[in-house]
């Protein structure tokens, strides 16, 4: 059996899936975990992003139902996932995304020639358009009227996860949350392989890692409850910042009910997890990656995870979508004369300033 014909092309045969699973050991000595692994749907993809996976699906039923013309209202990835799929189909499309959306992240879906409609206000604002929309005309709105399709899609993530395991289940899986559905279709692949006789039956832990900025459904989680109280998002990780999460319900209970954790996580911790994963694992994040990151080492620092356990934490995006965040936080060297001279003094300076750097935050250490 293979994961990847769930994203098999009718037209061309070629399947996408099998991203990678790759096991994080200096991230994990930096989280004091030994077990430690990545599930990055980073790379691999056409448009970079684990959401090239639901519309994959959604998509192949617009085409059963007789669509002409898709749509979504997407935060970003599901924008260009939609445009990317939609091109190669032949389909007509219409994408509503919130003014502010990254740059990146608007070019990566007008290149694909899809109609982009900016909409003032946050994502909540565009989702609630969008469902008029998808009223109002006979499109197929991957979120609204194909939701069901796209939602099944991520059941993918974890079919691969236990397959890449050698057919066995992790004990803990920390997940992004924006809207809550990737958790629960995570849940729900692993279930059905425990019913399918694939994995072995065992319990599985899941956390789920947003933004303070939005953080509906952590919140949820803290309070123990199933009630998802609406925020208004204000953070850099706009691929989350879904402040009433449709299924944020639904993935309040299965952390809950598998015992796991919910946590958030500033700006400033998104920037430093962002860059501390690629300075590791050389692996570069968006936003939501960074998030995932930052909870992940909250979780050990925390106890709640235990460092000798088989845990998987999920990349869902690509950094260069979202270059923005790190703007300023590293310097443009002088530029040198083509002599090895120079390139001497150059790197004597280089490693004067890393010893100056070193010894700077020995002493701050040192007065805390």
């Amino acid at each position: 059996m293979t994961t990847a014909y769930w994203l098999r092309c009718r037209e061309c045969g070629k399947t996408y899936g099998h991203q990678p699973l790759v096991r994080a050991p200096r991230l994990g000595a930096q989280f004091g975990a030994s077990n430690l692994y990545i599930k990055n749907d980073a790379v691999c993809m056409p448009t970079l992003s684990f959401k090239d996976r639901v519309v994959a699906v959604a998509l192949a039923n617009a085409q059963d139902f007789g669509f002409d013309t898709v749509g979504c209202s997407s935060t970003g990835n599901l924008a260009n996932a939609v445009a990317a799929h939609a091109a190669r189909l032949g389909l007509k499309t219409y994408i509503l995304v919130p003014a502010d959306l990254e740059p990146a992240k608007i070019l990566n879906t007008q290149v694909y020639g899809a109609t982009l409609v900016r909409v003032e206000g946050n994502y909540d604002h565009v989702n609630r358009l969008s469902s008029q929309i998808a009223d109002r005309y006979n499109w197929g709105f991957v979120n609204v009227n194909l939701r069901p399709y796209y939602a099944e899609g991520s059941k993918t993530v974890g079919f691969e996860i236990a397959e890449q395991l050698g057919w066995r289940l992790p004990d803990n899986v920390v997940v992004p949350m924006a809207g809550g559905s990737l958790i629960t279709k995570i849940r729900k692949a692993f279930n059905e392989l425990i019913e399918l006789g694939l994995v072995e039956d065992k319990p599985v832990k899941f956390f789920g890692a947003q933004a303070t900025g939005c953080s509906p459904i952590a919140r949820a989680v803290k309070n123990d409850t199933d009630a998802i109280e609406p925020q208004r998002p204000n953070t850099i990780a706009r691929s989350l910042a879904i402040g009433n999460p449709a299924d944020g319900i639904y993935a309040s209970r299965v952390i809950r009910g598998t015992g796991g954790w919910a946590e958030d996580v500033s700006d400033v911790e998104i920037v430093s997890a962002i860059q501390e994963l690629a300075e590791t694992e050389g692996i570069f994040t968006e936003t939501a990656g960074g998030v995932t990151t930052a909870v992940t080492a909250r979780l050990y620092a925390h106890g709640r995870i235990q460092p000798d356990e088989l845990t998987v934490t999920c990349i869902t995006g690509n950094g260069l979508k979202t270059t923005d965040c790190l703007s300023g936080a590293y310097d443009q060297s002088h530029a040198i004369r083509p002599r090895l001279a120079d390139f001497e003094n150059f790197v004597e300076e280089h490693i004067a300033s890393q010893e100056n750097q070193r010894f700077s935050l020995a002493g701050e250490a040192d007065v805390r």
